[in-house]
C-alpha cells in the first residue's frame, strides 16, 4: 500500500522529543485529543486515512512544530512500525465512525475495526511504545438490564456489528497488554457531542429542519434515552484515564453524563435554540419496540462511577451538552 506522507510542520521532524501516535487523529475526538495532547506540550504523531476524517479538523494546531501528521492506514505494517519507534503511548481512535455504517457494509466495519487493531497490535507488541488507550463504546453493552450499567456488567451481547467489532478489539487489546505487558486503557465512550462530528441526532434534526422547518420527522417513538457528554468533557476524561495507566492487562472505564436524555426532548432542544415555531413532531415509530433503526440501543446510561474515583466528573449534563452543541453550531453559521 503506497503512503502518501504530509507534513502539517517542517519543523516536526526537528523535535527530538517522543511521541504519542494517534490514529484516526484527523477525525471528531481524535482531532480534540491531539489538541489536548499539544496543549500539554507533548510530540504528536497523527496516522489517518481520511475516509471519514479531515485535515480541516487539524488547522487550530496545523502550525505546532510537535504535530506530524502522516496519511495511512493503521493495517500498513511499515508505516506503523516506523511511527511506534518514536512513540511512547498510542491513543487508538481510527474506526468505522457510525453505527448504522454496518447494516449496508459490515466487511467494512470489520476491516476499519477488528482488522485495523488487530495490525496494530501486532506492531504494536514488539514496539518500544509502553501503553494503548483504545476508544470503545457503551454499544459493547447492547440491551443492559442493569441502569446505569458499570464496567463489570455481563453478559456483555452487542446488539450491533458496530458494538461486537468494539467489545472484539477489547478483547484483543486486554490480551495483547496482558501477553507482552503493555499499558492499556479500554474507554466506553456514551454518545459525545462537539462540533467537528457530521453525525448523530442533533446533526440529522438540524439538516432535516433547514429543508423544512416546519416539520420535524423523528426516526423510532422518540422515547430512545440515552447519555450525551460534550466533547470537552469528553477529553478531559481520556486524558484523566490516560493518567492512570498501569502494566499488565487493560483498565476499563466508562465515560458519559450522569443522566439520560430522550430523542423527543433533544428535538424540542433544537427547536428551542434555533427559535423556529410551530414545528410538528413526525414520529416514524421505528423498528422492534420502538428503536430508531435496527441494532439502536434503546436505553443506555452508563455507571461512571470508576473515572470519578479518579477525580473527573462532568461539568455538563446531557440535556446541557445537547444545548451547548446547538448554540456552537447556530453560532457558526451567524
Amino acid at each position: 500500500m503506497h503512503l502518501q506522507v504530509m507534513h502539517i510542520s517542517s519543523n516536526a521532524r526537528r523535535v527530538g522529543h517522543m511521541k504519542a501516535l494517534v490514529t484516526g487523529g484527523a477525525g471528531f475526538i481524535g482531532s480534540y485529543l491531539v489538541e489536548a495532547l499539544l496543549g500539554r506540550s507533548q510530540a504528536v504523531w497523527v496516522l489517518d486515512d481520511l475516509s471519514s476524517g479531515s485535515k480541516k479538523n487539524l488547522q487550530r494546531v496545523s502550525d505546532s512544530p510537535r504535530l506530524e501528521f502522516v496519511k495511512g492506514d493503521c493495517r500498513d505494517t511499515i508505516t506503523v512500525r516506523t511511527l511506534l519507534k518514536r512513540t511512547d503511548v498510542v491513543f487508538h481512535f481510527a474506526a468505522n465512525p457510525e453505527v448504522r455504517i454496518e447494516l449496508v457494509d459490515p466487511k467494512e466495519c470489520y476491516a476499519r475495526n477488528i482488522e485495523a487493531t488487530f495490525a496494530l497490535l501486532e506492531q504494536l507488541k514488539t514496539s518500544k511504545a509502553e501503553a494503548i488507550v483504545f476508544a470503545s463504546s457503551s454499544t459493547v453493552y447492547g440491551d443492559a438490564r442493569q441502569i446505569p450499567t458499570p464496567e463489570d456488567y455481563g453478559p456483555l451481547l452487542p446488539i450491533s456489528v458496530y458494538g461486537a467489532s468494539k467489545l472484539a478489539c477489547e478483547a484483543m487489546i486486554s490480551s495483547y497488554c496482558s501477553s507482552f505487558n503493555k499499558k492499556g486503557i479500554i474507554l466506553r465512550l456514551a454518545n459525545i457531542l462537539g462540533t467537528g462530528s457530521q453525525h448523530g441526532v442533533v446533526f440529522d434534526f438540524r439538516k432535516k429542519l433547514k429543508k423544512n422547518p416546519y416539520k420535524l420527522q423523528i426516526l423510532g417513538d422518540g422515547k430512545q434515552a440515552k447519555s450525551y457528554l460534550h466533547i470537552d468533557d469528553c477529553i478531559d476524561a481520556i486524558l484523566k484515564a490516560s493518567d492512570s495507566l498501569t502494566k499488565g492487562g487493560a483498565a476499563i472505564y466508562n465515560i458519559g453524563s450522569a443522566d439520560m436524555i430522550t430523542v423527543d426532548e433533544i428535538a424540542k432542544v433544537v427547536v428551542k435554540v434555533q427559535k423556529l415555531k410551530d414545528v410538528e413532531f413526525e414520529f416514524t415509530g421505528g423498528v422492534d419496540g420502538g428503536r430508531g433503526w435496527i441494532g439502536d440501543v434503546k436505553t443506555m446510561l452508563l455507571d461512571i462511577r470508576k473515572i470519578k474515583a479518579l477525580g473527573w466528573k462532568p461539568k455538563l449534563n446531557s440535556k446541557q451538552a445537547v444545548q451547548k452543541l446547538v448554540h456552537e453550531l447556530k453560532s457558526l453559521e451567524d
